[in-house]
């Protein structure tokens, strides 16, 4: 393998005296730089000056050089993989929960991380050859994961929908987009890396998802679900993009490393300030608790010596209590035996009531038949009243029609004597039947007198009769 090349996608690595991949490109000037690398140790550091060759800066070649032992390229690649995975999973979390809002597509952090989950997938990929061309792509694993994850249909369904995809690449990294935003990313590659026989189609034994670090790498892809995430995989260019690692987003200066120990300093003197005021406040908290103690401690005291008296109190009321369940006991007895007395005279009483009662409803009924005859027979006379009525009325428009006529023909008299006698006979005789109709007017209103009086008998007595039923019934 040449220098500064390698077959994972990394660029801008030099390898040291051992063959092995260092980290970082070394300037041409005439010292190297200072560094510090997330999860790095020292010793990495002293390797690396040890490595840079003697034409750039000369200091390297006066060092004593180490020679490390030989290792296999396949796991330092691994290896330096799952570093940048896991410096690029830390950094992504870190800065996405002090970013405090939902991530989009031009967050860097998140285009890192994207960048380095695709070296990951394709270490180790192996070359299918077809008729045109050598095809070496992350697709065809990544479609696995719908056979093996069946909620991964969904997903798959969505990446083939998407236009603008032409190549197996860009829809390899839409589906790690939509995988991210679903939160399911390490559950899809977690079913992937299980079934270790079917990913033997599509890489080498040695590749990183064969091996022990593409576990480590899922275990680590499981903290990304506290991010929130809103790509827009749609009409984004996905087919040419470069996937390039930037080195520079882990790297840092002596400058930058001052400067965080300064606003560490600071944040911890602000801490320390803040804990002080806190231990006062606590402070302050406790001796009020502790007064609260002393009072709650008397009030305890006097509760006991009431609760001893309420105890005595309580001992003599049951007590008591049972006495006055025992005389309760004896005057329950004693009106169980008065009830069945009582309810023995109440039913033969009951008996009583209910024969009179029988005779009573007889009697009433014929009352009541009577009172509907006189009541027919008052309504037959009043119709016959009403007749007689009638007629005087007509009589006595008749008499005033006569003496209207009589004084209309005052000059006729005389020739009119005779007519006049016999008028008068007619009025004498129509005077005698006006007596007689006066009379028997008289006597049927005698008659009528005497059935209210009667009727009036007859209610009262009707009145008496119900009294007597109803003060019966109240007293059984």
């Amino acid at each position: 393998m040449a220098e500064g090349s390698r077959s994972d996608g990394f660029q801008g690595a030099k390898t040291g005296p051992a063959g092995g991949p260092l980290p970082v490109r070394w300037s041409s000037r005439g010292r190297a730089m200072t560094f510090q690398v997330w999860g790095w140790r020292r010793e990495d550091a002293s390797q690396v000056l040890a490595w840079m060759p003697e034409a750039e800066g000369g200091r390297g070649a006066a060092m004593p050089r180490r020679t490390p032992a030989t290792k296999d390229p396949t796991a330092v690649e691994r290896a330096n993989l799952l570093n940048m995975a896991k410096l690029s999973i830390k950094g992504l979390i870190e800065s996405a929960l002090s970013f405090g809002r939902t991530l989009d597509s031009d967050y860097p952090p998140l285009q890192q991380f994207f960048v380095v989950m695709e070296h990951c997938l394709k270490h180790g990929l192996k070359v299918r050859k077809s008729f045109l061309s050598y095809n070496k792509t992350i697709w065809g694993p990544l479609e696995l994961v719908e056979k093996l994850y069946p909620e991964a249909e969904e997903i798959g369904a969505s990446v083939r929908d998407l236009p603008g995809l032409k190549t197996p690449l860009g829809r390899a990294r839409a589906w790690l987009r939509l995988a991210l935003m679903q939160k399911k990313m390490a559950d899809y590659l977690r079913c992937l890396i299980i079934q270790r026989d079917l990913l033997s189609e599509f890489y080498e034994y040695h590749a990183l998802m064969m091996e022990e670090e593409g576990a480590v790498i899922v275990g680590l892809l499981v903290g990304l679900n506290v991010i929130d995430a809103n790509l827009c995989v749609k009409g984004e260019d996905l087919d040419s993009q470069v996937g390039v690692i930037d080195f520079s987003m882990y790297l840092k200066n002596e400058e930058d490393i001052e400067n965080e120990r300064d606003v560490q300093i600071a944040a911890i003197l602000d801490q320390k300030n803040y804990v002080e005021e806190l231990n006062r406040q606590l402070n302050s908290t406790v001796s009020s608790l502790h007064s609260r103690v002393d009072s709650l401690e008397k009030s305890n005291t006097k509760l006991i010596e009431e609760l001893a008296i309420a105890k005595n109190n309580i001992i003599k009321l049951q007590e008591e209590n049972h006495q006055l369940r025992s005389e309760n006991k004896l005057i329950l007895m004693k009106t169980q035996q008065h009830l069945e007395v009582t309810k023995v005279d109440v039913e033969t009483e009951l008996q009583t009531y209910k024969h009179s009662r029988q005779g009573l409803d007889e009697m009433y009924n014929e009352a009541r038949r009577q009172l509907r005859d006189e009541s027919q027979l008052r309504q037959d006379v009043e119709n016959e009243l009403a007749v007689q009525v009638s007629m005087k009325h007509e009589i006595e428009l008749a008499m005033k029609l006569l003496e209207k006529d009589i004084h209309e023909k005052q000059d006729t008299l005389i020739g009119l004597r005779q007519q006049l006698e016999e008028v008068k006979a007619i009025n004498i005789e129509m005077y005698q039947k006006l007596q007689g109709s006066e009379d028997g007017l008289k006597e049927k209103n005698e008659i009528i007198a005497r059935l209210e009086e009667k009727t009036n008998k007859i209610t009262a007595a009707m009145r008496q009769l119900e009294q007597s039923s109803s003060l019966s019934f109240t007293q059984s």
